[in-house]
Parts: C-alpha cells; structure tokens; sequence
C-alpha cells in the first residue's frame, strides 16, 4: 500500500491540473443569497445521516482555521496533513479560514504546502478578503481606501478594484485596519485622521491579542483601541466571529453544508453559530475540556474532536447532546450546581450514538457537556475543574 505521503505528491499533481482548468467553485446560492449580517440557512443534517456517516461525508466542506487547528507556529499539528489529505480523497473540499489580514493567500498557501499540507491561493479565506468585501459593497468601483495595515489588506483592496492609499490626505473614500507589524504612529495617526472625519471604518478583525514566538502581543483589536480612543468611534468589523468572515468563506469555497473547524470559542465555534453553520472544536489549540463544559450558550460546538482526524468519525460518536449525560462508560449529572463524572465497567456494550473511549478518549467531555449545558442552575466552574481533573483530563 502506498503511503501517505507517496499519494500525497500522486494527489498534488491532478490537483495542479484540475485547478488551473477550475480555479474557483461558483458561490453557493446560500451565501450568494445571504445578507450582509452573513447569516445563512444551511441544510441541516439527518439523524440518520449523524449516526451512519463520517463527518467528511455528511458536509461538502471543512472550514478550517489554521493556527491551534492546522498548524501551531512552524509546524502542522499532529494527524494533521494526513487526515487533511484523507478527507480530500473523500470527496472533502478545504478552506482554511485565517483572522490573520497581514498575509495574502498566497503567502499563507506557500506556508501550508511547506508544512506538507497541500493548498492553493483560492483555497486561503482572510480576514482582510472579507473586509475588502464589505468595502465594495459600500464603495463605487476604484473608490480609495486608506490602508491600516499591510500587504494582506492592500492585495484585498486590489482584488476588489478598490484603490489602497496611505495618508487621509490622499482623499479616501473609506478606511480599513488590519494587523500588520509594521503598523506605527504614523499609520495610526493617518486612520484617525480619516476616521475622525466620518469615513467608514472596517476592521478585519478585533483580536486584542496574538501569539508569538516570544509570547503574546498586541493583536489588531489593541490597535483599533488607539483609533477608538482619539476618535470615539466604533468599526465594523469583518472577522471572526462576525458572520462576514464565514460568509466570505462559504462564497469563495461554494459550501453548500459546510462545517467550521477550531480551536477557539470566542471566534471559530462562536463565528460559525452566527453564521448558521455546524461547528468541530478540536483540543490541539487553545481550547481546553473545561472551557467546552463551561462554554456560553452562543458558543457551543455541536462536536468535540480531538484532532482533524474527527473528520473520519461518525457524527454520532462526537455529537454533544444536551441532556444525554451518558457516553460510552461515562456518567455526569449536576446537583445542586455541581458538577460530577462518574465512570461505570456497564457490561462492555455502549448505548447507540456513543464513541468508546478507544475513540478519541473524549467520552467523558461529552457527557459532562450533556448534564452542564441545559442545567437550569448555574454550576460551579471549579466543580467542572475538579471532575475532569479526577476522571484524567486537563
């Protein structure tokens, strides 16, 4: 049998043709039809279809974030480039969906293919694309913006027929701010300039932080404060977890039931529940079992996977049900605003719809979701904590 990397490079070169005779799928009438708010009606899927079909084939494509999900720095997350490529071979489509605006596509594709994770400039969705949308819904054709940023928002721009500018005296019609680390006073000063006058202000995302090598840093949404605080105005921001990012996503890619992937619940699962789109959190990033338990009620996956290969499992094996508090050996229950896991020997055989522990080993997350999520009293968190703590899991 081949490996996966042998069917890898076979898979790259049809891939090459196919996508210079095919370079975009035509939008789904979903997203084409869908208002600028970026919600859309998605066809749910079947309880027939969750309890008999890998998630690969229940939804025609994955929207994928990329730090924490895809890669983690100069790396690909574990399981990842295989179960990227296996989903391919399914019939899978792939977008990977970054808040990053300071990277054009093709930058963040050139990045992927290092990390052998095959993708195309079509393929990478930014948050700086999303923004340039917004802009051109707004803005007559070769209309100048007054760029915030770097070359991620001025390719954006470009792609649009909108004209990148850099001071407010060069009569802007609008004003977009993306991270950049060259961003300065200079630059800085120039957008509240602009925006002090009452030009619109888009945002490609609100970020307030980023990871770094060295730590974390200001991210984008620290910038728009300096903006904010000289100008007392507000952006409208196009980044997750807005709905025009996945609304920009589901029109490059043509998802018709597309089904977001991440890391984060204030962005990825809470972008895709604005959206209307399924939702897989995965635990290679930032997310931790308890922050799933503890979730808000807007941002709730309606999956738990512990990596990207959750894309060849049944749906009924990682579906979160409330108020199904037994999975696999798994027990939980709330009383008096407590949290409690319990795990059982049973008699070897799993109620149907449940993943066994020689799954992905998340059963009891599931569980403890199913009790805490439609508890009518608040729970304690440090219940939580200590529940996952004593049943193994950090």
């Amino acid at each position: 049998m081949r490996s996966r990397w042998t069917r890898l490079s076979a898979w790259r070169e049809v891939r090459r043709e196919n996508w210079a005779r095919h370079p975009r799928r035509a939008p789904s009438r979903a997203a084409r039809d869908c208002g600028e708010n970026g919600r859309v009606t998605v066809p749910t899927p079947t309880e027939d279809e969750i309890d008999t079909r890998v998630l690969a084939h229940v939804y025609d494509v994955a929207l994928l974030d990329l730090d924490g999900v895809v890669y983690i720095g100069a790396s690909a997350v574990h399981h990842a480039p295989e179960a990227l490529l296996a989903a391919r071979e399914e019939g899978m489509r792939l977008a990977f969906v970054t808040n990053n605006a300071s990277r054009a596509p093709e930058a963040v594709a050139a990045h992927l293919t290092e990390l052998g994770i095959e993708a195309f400039d079509g393929e990478v969705v930014t948050s700086a694309q999303a923004a340039a949308r917004l802009l051109a819904e707004r803005l007559r054709p070769g209309a100048r913006v007054l760029v915030v940023g770097g070359d991620g928002l001025r390719s954006a721009l470009d792609e649009k027929g909108l004209v990148p500018v850099s001071s407010a005296t060069d009569a802007p019609e609008a004003v977009v701010q993306g991270f950049a680390p060259q961003v300065d006073w200079r630059a800085l000063a120039e957008g509240s300039y602009a925006v002090a006058q009452g030009l619109p202000w888009i945002a490609s995302n609100a970020d307030r932080t980023i990871p770094t090598q060295r730590g974390i840093a200001p991210g984008n949404g620290a910038l728009i404060e300096v903006i904010r605080a000289a100008t007392g105005r507000e952006p409208v921001v196009a980044g997750k977890p807005e709905p025009p990012m996945h609304r920009e996503a589901m029109l490059r890619s043509g998802a018709v039931r597309p089904i977001v992937v991440g890391d984060r619940l204030d962005t990825d699962i809470e972008g895709a529940a604005r959206a209307g789109a399924d939702s897989l959190l995965v635990f290679t990033g930032v997310a931790t079992a308890a922050d799933a338990v503890l979730a808000p009620a807007q941002a709730r996956p309606m999956y738990l996977g512990e990596d990207l290969r959750a894309l060849h499992l049944p749906g009924a094996s990682l579906l979160v049900r409330a108020g199904s508090t037994r999975r696999g050996a798994w027990s939980a229950a709330v009383d008096g605003g407590v949290a409690r896991l319990q795990r059982s020997p049973g008699d070897g055989r799993e109620p149907a719809g449940t993943a066994s522990d020689e799954v992905d080993g998340l059963d009891a997350v599931r569980a403890l979701c199913g009790a805490v999520w439609p508890s009518p009293q608040p729970v304690d968190p440090d219940s939580v904590y200590r529940a996952l703590r004593d049943a193994g899991i950090e």
